[in-house]
């Protein structure tokens, strides 16, 4: 499991001191405590008058009416019956690669994200980051410890990719003791789920996934292998949901507050009926324990992706080819949006889905197939979760009407690749820009700074562009939907949004290797 300062996967095997659970002190304090009532009572036994408290009526109501009350029921039948679906993962992996996800200086910032994710938010005194324990030293082979469950009798068994990533050799331990040799059938970065099978066996007990997520509030029950611990239960809430912890554009987690430690990813968390609703996965602790935030991928999530693991060993997602910003409210009341919500394009892929579909830099995807469009994050699990291949329907809102646009959706590249913008050299004497607060140049002036846009040569401190975060040598592209190349068709711009009674222009401003749409209101100069 992912520690958001620290993940237990990918830590040491911890053994604490053995310690007393209550030391001496306490001890005598409860005991006393105990005393103390127990001659209370006895002195309350026989009251001047003959009356006994123990034996009066009126102690025998109270019994009757405690009797009366419904008494919890615990979970105690609810773990019978899924318990024995529950494994515990362990793997053998080369020294190299141990070494490689043990790091926790988060300087190292190669593989895949939620590797990156672990190692940067490494534990405290050098405790190496995520929820899979490992164990051993020196040179040789490394142990590594993890959760996971049945989802048929078969042997097919779900757990984390990170606690499976690099494994040489995968066993499992099932709840009756037994072990067995597990393969790996196939692993999703992008959402930490892998699919594993286990030889040797075809009536193995199995959960089943939840068809939805849990509400906030709803109890859930987390079993897994913490510390080594095989068959741990703990029991919580579902605190939160939709979280974004920083690992990718997919993130859309459970929180719990159910406590899980190291060694309890790829483990499940139940709901009341038994339900696999969530796979443990990351966990958020300034110690390296557990202080009750935990994170689990939703149950639809992983369906989906083992549902392809097992077909085909990998995982197609669908793509449109753009580049999206969030809405900020002053975008939204630049465009005449009713509320700041949707995705905002700031450059299609040459050649993508969306470009062919006619999607232009500026275009904000309010929904897809009906479904209204929150933010990027949205747009981003709504179009990844179909498949490449799929038709859908998007509502946009260009150049300031709604359009209805259907395309077919592409397969997302394996890859990215990042937009190789052309640092801006030193800036040149520029023009005036008084309303804005800047001066600009062309970029064809300006070396090294392409042959589109104007270079901001300078910027007022207390301008609202400096405010908005223009700066010294960024490449504005657009202002107002349109083109720019100099500062005269920048102050058009302004001018035309001025007598238009618009508070604000819209600008698409290159900065270092990325581009981004932003709102400036405009002065009185």
């Amino acid at each position: 499991m992912t520690n958001h300062q620290s993940d237990p996967s990918s830590a040491p095997l911890y053994r604490p001191a053995p310690r007393r659970l209550f030391s001496a002190r306490k001890i005598a304090l409860m005991a006393s405590v105990v005393a103390g009532l127990g001659v209370a009572v006895y002195g309350l036994g026989s009251l001047p008058g003959g009356f006994d408290i123990l034996t009066s009526p009126a102690h025998a109501q109270v019994n009757n009416d405690v009797s009366k009350v419904a008494q919890p029921t615990g979970f105690a039948d609810i773990v019978q019956r899924v318990k024995p679906s529950v494994i515990s993962v362990k793997v053998t992996m080369k020294d190299k690669v141990a070494d490689a996800s043990d790091r926790d200086d988060g300087s190292d910032q190669s593989g895949p994200p939620m590797e990156r994710f672990f190692r940067q938010f490494g534990g405290p005194e050098g405790t190496p980051p995520g929820t899979r324990d490992h164990h051993g030293g020196g040179h040789g082979a490394m142990m590594g410890q993890g959760s996971g469950f049945f989802i048929s009798p078969d042997g097919y068994a779900v757990t984390n990719n990170h606690v499976v990533d690099g494994a040489d050799k995968v066993e499992v331990t099932t709840d009756d003791g037994k072990t067995y040799t597990a393969k790996v059938i196939g692993t999703d970065v992008r959402t930490d789920v892998a699919l594993i099978k286990v030889e040797g066996g075809t009536d193995f007990p199995f959960a089943k996934l939840a068809a939805g997520k849990p509400r906030v509030g709803d109890w859930v029950l987390a079993v897994g292998n913490p510390f080594g611990l095989g068959g741990t239960v703990t029991a919580g809430i579902v605190s939160a949901s939709g979280r974004d912890i920083g690992n990718g554009p997919y993130d859309d987690f459970i929180q719990i507050d159910a406590p899980v430690n190291k060694g309890n990813s790829g483990g499940p968390a139940f709901n009341m009926q038994g339900e696999v609703v969530g796979v443990n996965t990351a966990i958020y602790s300034p110690s390296g324990g557990s202080v009750g935030i935990a994170f689990s991928i939703p149950a639809p999530t992983v369906k989906n992706v083992i549902a392809q693991l097992k077909d085909k060993g990998t995982v197609s997602r669908g793509w449109i080819g753009v580049q999206i910003q969030p809405v900020s409210q002053d975008i939204a009341d630049n465009l005449g949006l009713k509320k700041a919500e949707g995705a905002m394009v700031l450059e299609p892929q040459a050649n993508g889905p969306a470009a062919k579909a006619g999607i232009e830099s500026g275009d904000v995807i309010t929904s897809v197939n009906g479904e209204a469009v929150k933010d990027p994050r949205e747009l981003a699990r709504t179009i990844g979760a179909l498949a490449p291949g799929a038709d859908v329907k998007l509502s946009v809102l260009h150049k300031g009407k709604d359009e209805a646009i259907s395309l077919t959706l592409g397969q997302l590249p394996a890859t990215q690749e990042a937009n190789a913008n052309p640092s801006n050299g030193n800036p040149a004497q520029g023009s005036d820009v008084p309303r804005l607060g800047m001066t600009v140049a062309p970029a064809s002036s300006v070396a090294g700074a392409g042959k589109t846009g104007v270079v901001v040569t300078g910027v007022d401190p207390k301008s609202a562009a400096a405010i908005r975060g223009v700066k010294e040598g960024d490449v504005i592209l657009e202002v107002a939907g349109k083109s720019v190349a100099n500062s005269g068709d920048i102050r058009d711009a302004v001018k035309t949004a001025h007598a238009d009674n618009k508070n604000s222009v819209l600008m698409r401003v290159r900065s270092g290797e990325g581009s981004h749409y932003v709102a400036i209101p405009l002065g009185n100069g």
